[in-house]
């Protein structure tokens, strides 16, 4: 049974950093708004981390439209009422320069997070990722910030090919590489779809990897991802995206049918 004493960040952050140390993957789900938090909390899970579309989405915006004090102030709110470690999506640190991507790691560290992670696509996602040198001197900036915390805050890496519809592999790895040099903690290609190309990119890098389910329909479990030698599982939008959908197909009935029934299901 988990302990209901409360931690505090340090110790949220080194118990975040040993579950990527473990010879298993982990699942981190994300929530987005404090009720969530409380559920998948009590549901017994070891971290959590933010979702930027289940938020955006939620305040009426798209994903990528949020600004960074409103993306922290909440990400703030989500980490304080828990006792696990939360991890925030911080897009592309809204930064495209170095500097500004570490001063983003500093004020999510003075925001009571564990970690976060940072993606090489500029915010709004439209267009190619960054230039691979200068994607990684964002990841060097950041991780200087990160490595300087007086706590073991964990900065995880994203190469977004996949996701901006440009699935290069090769171009993945080679990006992935180039982060874990620039000293990521954790490496994350969102948009990986078969067992083949999880299992390249864990054999080609030397960094704890993470691996997003639930945008396509991939059939691997989670003892299948641990053996191919993943470390953490995230659902990304998906527990958000099912409450919407869930909320939304029982309001059409009720709106153009008159039917209730989906309330008590």
């Amino acid at each position: 049974m988990r302990s209901t004493a409360v931690r505090n960040q340090s110790e949220k952050a080194a118990t975040f950093r040993a579950l990527h140390e473990r010879d298993r993957a982990f699942v981190i789900p994300n929530p987005w708004d404090v009720g969530s938090v409380k559920m998948l909390e009590a549901l017994g899970f070891e971290a959590l981390a933010t979702t930027s579309w289940g938020f955006a989405y939620s305040i009426g915006k798209a994903d990528g439209a949020v600004d960074r004090d409103t993306m922290l102030a909440h990400a703030a709110q989500l980490a304080a009422a828990t006792d696990l470690p939360v991890s925030a999506d911080l897009e592309n640190g809204y930064a495209d320069d170095p500097a500004g991507v570490a001063e983003t790691i500093r004020l999510a560290a003075a925001a009571g997070l564990a970690g976060c992670s940072i993606e090489d696509l500029p915010l709004g996602r439209e267009g190619a990722p960054y230039d691979i040198a200068h994607a990684a001197a964002r990841v060097r900036a950041a991780a200087e910030a990160a490595h300087a915390l007086p706590f073991p805050f964990v900065l995880t890496a994203r190469a977004e090919n996949f996701i901006a519809e440009r699935p290069d592999l090769a171009d993945t790895i080679a990006r992935l590489q180039a982060y874990a040099d620039a000293g990521a903690d954790v490496l994350y290609a969102p948009g990986l779809r078969t067992e083949e190309q999880i299992r390249a990119v864990v054999r080609a890098v030397n960094r704890p990897v993470n691996v997003l389910v639930g945008l396509s329909d991939m059939t691997l479990t989670l003892d299948d991802l641990s053996r191919i030698g993943v470390r953490r599982v995230s659902v990304g939008s998906g527990l958000a995206r099912v409450a919407y959908s869930a909320a939304a197909s029982v309001a059409r009935a009720m709106c153009e049918q008159g039917d209730f029934a989906g309330l008590t299901r």
